[in-house]
């Protein structure tokens, strides 16, 4: 791996922990044999980082040059013990020392610790400490889980080494006769640090230690070991483990401090530090690393829970054509012949799929090592062996990561090495490209029933964002992709030409529903249009559904589904060769609030409908009033009766129950009769918000041409944050225009925002001048 440095960071760790050791050598020496006022450390110390007093180079010196009578009888039953990161030799710079003052009983032993601990804490360096005899500390190892993982990587730094021995020898022999429970106590504590801290591989802002693939699940495996219930991780995964090691080393050197926790903003510098090209190479070298360690993780414990459980069943099931269940596991039968077999491998993989089991790591390699390629088109056994274990659902998603980490994937579909490990670096996103299409693919696999081709379904599913390992809009590129591995998969010309279609749109459906008015007829004759068949709107009504879901919480939602459900039933009906829908027209309830005049708000659920004089500016007005309230705004849709407008808002409260319909109702009237300053309300709002440390985008406006024959569609891009559709709105009164309808999305912390605007003749916007000024006002309003 390239460094920033000439010396790697590992060797900078080995030698730091070196000139400390040294510098805690000398300490006890002058511990030892000379009050405290004079103890201290020399140039060991100063290389090490840490600032020496005069008086304790003094000390130390006089040590050194015999004047103080320091021989090893000083030392007789005392021992300083290294644990921690100090212990494993991997100091990194803001590392704390983690010290064991070791001792056979001396009575002196609480001032020998006094002369100890004060000049390392005189010098700044954060210290973790304990003073134990040798039965104290190897009780304490019985009873904490943290202290034993310590002392069982424990390292002798001075004093009697036969004391430290001894002590390792005490807590390593307790460790393995006590293994069962242990062990499950370091599941267990495993368990819950990924349960807080996430998955490393998939994070935004991952914890280079304590999430799921990290540090010290590599120091949990080699825990597993030192029970002699499992290897000691293995090339690759110490390969993994150092890069991590390397990140937290220069994320201390640009933080200035021992932080673990990798935020957006150090992700640049850290990455130039490690001599690479930018902070997307440094995350996706880290997702790479995390998925080793996790995989690893994943195998190591299945192998404790195989020996602890005792002996398994005999005999042999078979599985597939030479593919059997032995112990649990999927292993080739005896006949089975991986030279000759190219299909062999995805064979097994289906199996261990549908059996719900993972597959033997010898396997694994064996298949990766012997299966020669798959022929060119592939042959149908290869297809329907690829469908099927897409088809197995959540069951496929661990196969599918043997597969990777074997390197077989890339083998089988080359174009995959362009999304493997590929961060989103996207808060919507909750896993890097490539896991995501196969969580889609999985995702998707529940729905096959609904669809007239489950297997394009599922290929799609798993091909939907390839284009992202390219430039340009993934969608467009994706096309090409898929089209080219649908041909390698040898597929007939005419399902490649369904594959590519859905994965061209694949966003069509959801970007729709959320940003256009479907009540427009030209929107939904347009989404007919590009479909072009019910054979592939149903492929992506039902791809939409599982991209959102496994995209995450923040991509699909049930308002969300409600409005693809609505756009589906239209397109369907325009493929059909149905007439239009007709313009929408007042509810019988809207209707009877219509009739009453005046203003009036009615919440009901997630709707919020606000009936009040037709006025300029109504919609923007009413939506600063609800963001007042804390609802945020989803989509808005006006209709007239007469000269009484109706709105309807769907909402969603920031947090809590929804606000009192009856406080709402008076705000508004308030507003509209000018007697609230709502703009100031939503001010002090915005200024109580913690302003957020990462950098943002600038927003941006675009007027989308075409998109509609009645207005003028205008898109905003933009930071989310309390009354941005009215600010919005507000720019439009100011250039005269009425907001006819609007579709509000909140992706993580992005709005996407979209309006239909007409100005006061009720027409779109075909003057260039006033469209620029548009642009101009919204920005202004935006900044």
């Amino acid at each position: 791996m390239a460094r920033g440095d000439a010396r790697s960071f590992a060797t900078a760790r080995k030698e730091r922990a070196a000139d400390v050791d040294r510098w805690l050598a000398d300490l006890l020496r002058a511990a030892c044999a000379w009050p405290y006022a004079e103890a201290g450390r020399d140039g060991a110390g100063a290389a090490a980082g840490i600032r020496p007093g005069r008086a304790e180079q003094r000390g130390v010196a006089r040590v050194r040059d015999g004047r103080v009578a320091a021989d090893r009888s000083a030392f007789d039953g005392v021992a300083l013990v290294a644990v921690g990161s100090l212990g494993r030799g991997e100091l990194a710079p803001g590392s704390d020392l983690d010290l064991v003052l070791l001792h056979d009983g001396r009575d002196d032993v609480g001032r020998l610790a006094d002369r100890l601990w004060y000049p390392i804490w005189d010098s700044g360096v954060g210290l973790d400490h304990s003073v134990r005899t040798l039965d104290e500390a190897a009780e304490v190892a019985r009873e904490d889980l943290k202290a034993a993982l310590g002392l069982i990587q424990a390292r002798h730094v001075a004093g009697d080494a036969e004391l430290t021995r001894a002590l390792r020898e005490a807590v390593l022999a307790d460790w393995r006769a006590r293994s069962r429970r242990r062990l499950a106590e370091l599941r267990e504590a495993a368990d819950r640090r990924a349960g807080a801290s996430g998955e490393l591989a998939f994070l935004l802002e991952p914890d280079l230690r304590d999430s799921r693939g990290g540090l010290r699940d590599v120091q949990a495996m080699q825990a597993v070991a030192a029970a002699w219930v499992a290897p000691a991780p293995g090339p690759r995964v110490r390969e993994a483990y150092e890069l991590l090691l390397d990140a937290r080393h220069a994320l201390h050197l640009v933080t200035g401090r021992g932080a673990d926790r990798l935020v957006l903003q150090e992700q640049e510098a850290v990455a130039g530090s490690l001599g690479l090209l930018d902070a997307e190479a440094l995350m996706r070298r880290l997702a790479e690393a995390g998925r080793t360690i996790s995989h690893a993780f994943d195998a190591t414990w299945r192998t404790v829970d195989r020996l602890l459980a005792g002996p398994a069943p005999r005999g042999r099931r078979p599985l597939a054509d030479g593919v059997v269940e032995h112990g649990g596991e999927v292993v080739l039968a005896r006949g089975a012949e991986p030279r000759t077999d190219p299909v062999l491998v995805l064979r097994a993989a289906a199996a261990a799929a549908g059996a719900g089991l993972p597959m033997a790591p010898a396997t694994v390699s064996t298949l990766a090592a012997q299966c020669p390629p798959l022929p060119v088109p592939w042959p149908k056994e290869a297809r329907d062996a690829l469908v099927s274990l897409l088809g197995a659902g959540r069951a496929a998603v661990p196969v599918w990561e043997e597969l990777d980490q074997s390197g077989v994937l890339v083998r089988l579909i080359p174009d995959w090495e362009r999304v493997r490990h590929r961060p989103q670096r996207n808060p919507v996103h909750r896993y890097t490209v490539d896991r995501h299409l196969i969580e889609t693919a999985a995702a998707a696999a529940a729905y096959t029933r609904e669809v007239s081709r489950p297997d394009l379904l599922l290929i799609s599913a798993l091909l939907h964002d390839v284009g992202k390992g390219w430039p340009g809009d993934h969608s467009v590129t994706g096309e090409v992709v898929a089209r080219d591995i649908g041909f390698r998969m040898g597929l007939p010309r005419a399902d490649v030409d369904v594959l590519t279609r859905v994965v061209r749109h694949h966003l069509l459906l959801p970007e729709t529903a959320t940003r256009r008015d479907l009540d427009d007829p030209l929107t939904v004759s347009r989404v007919a249009e590009a479909v072009g068949s019910r054979e592939v709107l149903e492929l992506l009504a039902v791809l939409a559904v599982a991209d959102g879901e496994a995209t995450g919480p923040a991509a699909w939602n049930s308002w969300k589904a409600s409005l693809v459900a609505d756009l589906v039933r239209r397109a369907r009906s325009v493929l059909s060769g149905a007439p239009p829908a007709p313009a929408p027209v007042l509810s019988p309830e809207q209707a009877a609030l219509a009739r009453h005049g005046g203003g009036a708000v009615r919440v009901h659920g997630g709707a919020v409908t606000v009936v009040a004089p037709d006025r300029p500016g109504l919609l923007w007005h009413a939506a600063g009033v609800l963001a007042a309230h804390r609802l945020v705004v989803r989509s808005a849709a006006s209709a007239s009766a007469g000269s009484t407008a109706v709105i309807e808002f769907a909402v969603v409260p920031e947090y809590g129950s929804p606000p009192d319909p009856a406080a709402l109702e008076a705000d508004l009237r308030l507003v509209l009769a000018g007697r609230l300053d709502i703009e100031r309300r939503l001010a002090r709002r915005a200024g109580a918000m913690r302003r957020s440390r990462v950098p943002v985008a600038p927003p941006r406006v675009t007027l989308v041409d075409d998109a509609s024959s009645t207005a003028t569609v205008v898109e905003v891009r933009a930071h989310d944050r309390p009354g941005l559709l009215w600010r919005i709105g507000r720019a439009f009164g100011e250039c005269g225009l009425d907001v006819r309808a609007a579709r509000v999305e909140t992706l993580g912390a992005e709005a996407v925002d979209v309006f239909y605007v007409v100005d006061r003749a009720g027409r779109p916007l075909v003057d260039v001048e006033q469209r620029g000024d548009v642009r101009r006002h919204v920005l202004a309003a935006l900044r």
